[in-house]
């Protein structure tokens, strides 16, 4: 299997860079594509899909590739996978049956094939990252004739520039928020790694959650969640006329880590705040009871 990787500015560059990678008779048959939400992303579907090609897709907030960040661009991983070794599932969905509609990756996964690896991109910002996770685990165990066994899962959650608005997957054909774009392999033909490493710093005492429903955040220490972030950081929230809930985009730089029983601390994000009832929402699910402290990113400096 081969691996080119390409980049543009507009679907005419990314036009040009296609044709380019498959000069020497390279003929890739999947595509994950991460894009800016400016970009045309039905323009760079047709393409690949008018060159056979399979996409995993989703908008982002900044771009890599090559060890370099780019911004507002388009930047592709090809590869000339063996089509029998994956498959790409598209599901449209919302909180409330996120759950559900994972699970049912989960089953299909095991359904395709005896040992699926799961490489996910969820649309919308208010989906719950952890509730898709579980599911997806759900749904395998299911399926597995088996308990215990392990299952492969990475991705993340797409993007808008930042402005937690309207975020995307896509693939060929279909392009939704509030979506679920999975591609699924077969491990036992193609090798699948990856790494997670969180350079966070915590800051300051530690807080419980003494109110939270999910990835909602009523109170803290039994104080207005939103009320004792901005105390303790000095945050605004973003002005939003008469809205109830508004961008929180300040706490991209502040998030909690949530300590877990067993295992290490994980990050979540306050994305969302309600001016109404000082609730926060987060990235992920933060469960009643958890010890939080705030972080900070970390010095590199010193």
């Amino acid at each position: 299997m081969r691996a080119k990787s390409i980049k543009g500015k507009s679907t005419k560059e990314i036009q040009s860079a296609l044709q380019e990678s498959m000069y020497d008779g390279y003929k890739p048959t999947l595509a994950i594509v991460f894009l800016s939400v400016k970009q045309d992303r039905e323009a760079i579907s047709k393409l690949l899909d008018e060159k056979g090609i399979q996409i995993f897709g989703a908008t982002t907030a900044g771009e890599f590739i090559d060890g370099e960040i780019e911004a507002g661009s388009i930047v592709i991983l090809l590869l000339n996978m063996n089509s029998d070794c994956f498959k790409i599932e598209f599901i449209e969905t919302n909180r409330e049956a996120a759950f559900e509609d994972a699970s049912k990756l989960g089953i299909t996964g095991k359904e395709t094939f005896d040992k699926p690896a799961f490489i996910i991109a969820t649309g919308g910002v208010a989906l719950d990252g952890e509730e898709i996770v579980e599911g997806i685990i759900h749904g395998f165990s299911i399926a597995s004739s088996s308990e215990g066994k392990d299952v492969t899962i990475f991705g993340g959650k797409a993007g808008d520039d930042l402005a937690l608005e309207e975020t995307f997957v896509f693939t060929n054909g279909k392009s939704r928020n509030n979506s679920l774009v999975t591609l699924i392999i077969d491990e036992d033909k193609i090798d699948v790694r990856g790494i997670a490493t969180c350079g966070w710093n915590a800051i300051g005492t530690t807080k419980t959650v003494t109110k939270s429903e999910g990835n909602i955040v009523y109170t803290v220490d039994n104080k207005p969640a939103l009320d004792v972030l901005l105390n303790f950081l000095g945050v605004e929230i973003k002005q939003g006329g008469d809205k109830e809930i508004v961008t929180f985009l300040s706490s991209w730089y502040y998030p909690v880590q949530v300590e877990r029983e067993n295992t290490g601390p994980v990050i979540r994000t306050a994305m969302f705040a309600n001016r109404k009832d000082r609730s926060l929402i987060f990235s992920g699910n933060v469960p009643q009871g958890s010890k939080i402290k705030f972080a900070m990113p970390p010095d590199f400096d010193s």
